[in-house]
C-alpha cells in the first residue's frame, strides 16, 4: 500500500491510496483479479513497466460487472446494490487486451517480462475504509500451467527495509526512476509561481485518468503564496452524489503541495470537496509557513502548509481527473493535448499565483496582494 503517509513517493494524493502488486509473466501466464466495486468516488487498474510508465488502464465505469452485479460507476440504480451484487472480475494478460471482456495488457511488446499493477481508489465515501468499505481484490496467478491465490500484505511494505543485495538493487532502480522523471517533468528552469504543464509525467506512475498542471515554489520568510482560480464542478460522493452526475464537469480536482526532492513526497492536499469557495465559485489557497500564517483569513480561505523548511523548493499541483465532454476545452487533459499554454486554454480555471506578505493579505486579501504583486 502506498499513499501519502506510507511509501510516499511520486507526488500521491493525500485523497487516494494506491495498492501495488509487482509480477513476472511467462508468454502464456496471466494474473486473474476479482472484487467488489468500493463506495468511492473513483477506482481503477493501471500496468506498468519497469520504466514505470504506463502500459494500460482499466477504468471504474470501463469494468463489466460479473452475472447478476451492477457496475454503480456506470449505473446510477446500481448505487444501493449490496455487495454481492456489486462484483466483478479483470484478467491481466500478457498479449493485447480486450477492454469489453476486462482484460489488461500485462507486459508491452517485447520489453521485460515484468510489470507492475497499481490499484487506486479515490475519495472513499468512508475516510476510514481506505480501500472504499470492501476488501481488496482477490489475485490468482496462473503461471507455468499451476493456479497460485496471492495474499495482500499482513502489514504496510517498506521495500527500503528488505535486507539483502538483491532486494536493494532493485530499490535503487526504482528511486533512480524515479528521481529521473520528476527532475525532467519540472525542470530548474521551470518559471517560478507560474501553473504549467510537466515535460512528461513517464516513469512517475501516472494515471491516465488525471493530468496536472505545476508551480515551483521558494520560500522565503514572511512570504506567502497565494493561489486562485475557478472551481469546476465534480460529484460530492461523500455527502451522496454519484460518480455518474451528469452535472459534473470533472470527476475529481485537488491542489496538493509537494517536496520538490526525491523521492517527491506530498506535503498536503486539498481535494475538491477540501475546499472553501467563495459566492463565485472561486477558490483561493493560501501556502504558508507556520509562523507566516495571516493573522486573519476569509473563511472563503483553504490553507496548505509549506511544510519542511529544509526543502526550499517546493510544487504545487492542480489535477483534473476525467472532464465531461462539455468542460474537456478549458480542462487540463485539452491543453496537454493540444500543446498549448494552459494559461491560454483554461480561462477563469486557470490558477493565477502571487507571492504576498502575510500581513498584506490579513490586512487587505487577495486584491491588495495583486495590486502590489509589481512592486
Amino acid at each position: 500500500m502506498s499513499d501519502g503517509e506510507i511509501l510516499d513517493v511520486a507526488f500521491p494524493d493525500q485523497n487516494a491510496t494506491y495498492w501495488v502488486l509487482p509480477y513476472a509473466l511467462g508468454p502464456t501466464d496471466s494474473i486473474e483479479v476479482s472484487g467488489t466495486y468500493p463506495a468511492a468516488r473513483y477506482f481503477s487498474l493501471n500496468t506498468y513497466g519497469t520504466d514505470l510508465d504506463t502500459t494500460d488502464t482499466l477504468r471504474d465505469d470501463q469494468i463489466v460487472p460479473d452475472p447478476g452485479s451492477g457496475n454503480p460507476f456506470a449505473d446510477p440504480g446500481a448505487q444501493g446494490l449490496a455487495p454481492d451484487r456489486r462484483r466483478w472480475h479483470a484478467t491481466l494478460v500478457t498479449g493485447p487486451a480486450d477492454h469489453a471482456r476486462n482484460e489488461i495488457q500485462a507486459l508491452r511488446p517485447g520489453g521485460a517480462p515484468v510489470g507492475f499493477l497499481i490499484v487506486r481508489v479515490y475519495v472513499p465515501d468512508d475516510p476510514a475504509s481506505p480501500s472504499g468499505g470492501v476488501p481488496l481484490p482477490d489475485v490468482t496467478y496462473r503461471v507455468g500451467g499451476a493456479t497460485m491465490p496471492v495474499q495482500p500484505c499482513s502489514q504496510p511494505f517498506d521495500p527500503h527495509a528488505l535486507p539483502g543485495p538483491v532486494a536493494g538493487a532493485g530499490q535503487q532502480v526504482v528511486d533512480r526512476a524515479i528521481e529521473r522523471a520528476a527532475s525532467g517533468a519540472f525542470r530548474a528552469d521551470t518559471p517560478e509561481a507560474t501553473f504549467v504543464n510537466p515535460a512528461s509525467t513517464s516513469g512517475l506512475f501516472p494515471n491516465g485518468d488525471n493530468k496536472y498542471i505545476g508551480a515551483v515554489l521558494t520560500y522565503q520568510p514572511g512570504r506567502i503564496a497565494i493561489v486562485r482560480g475557478q472551481a469546476p464542478a465534480f460529484p460530492d460522493t461523500r455527502a451522496g452524489a454519484s460518480p455518474t452526475d451528469p452535472g459534473q464537469q470533472v470527476r475529481y480536482w485537488s491542489m496538493c503541495q509537494n517536496d520538490l526532492v526525491s523521492p517527491y513526497p506530498v506535503v498536503a492536499c486539498a481535494g475538491d470537496f477540501q475546499t472553501a469557495l467563495d459566492a463565485d465559485g472561486r477558490y483561493t489557497y493560501v501556502v504558508a509557513a507556520p509562523e507566516d500564517v495571516p493573522t486573519r483569513v476569509d473563511p472563503t480561505v483553504t490553507m496548505l502548509p509549506w511544510g519542511s523548511m529544509g526543502v526550499p523548493k517546493k510544487l504545487l499541483i492542480l489535477r483534473n481527473m476525467l472532464p465531461s465532454d462539455a468542460f474537456y476545452p478549458m480542462s487540463i487533459q485539452a491543453s496537454q493535448a493540444g500543446g498549448t499554454d494552459p494559461a491560454r486554454t483554461m480561462g477563469d480555471y486557470y490558477p493565477d499565483v502571487v507571492y504576498c506578505s502575510a500581513a498584506t493579505f490579513g490586512e487587505r486579501g487577495y486584491a491588495g496582494c495583486v495590486e502590489g504583486a509589481g512592486s
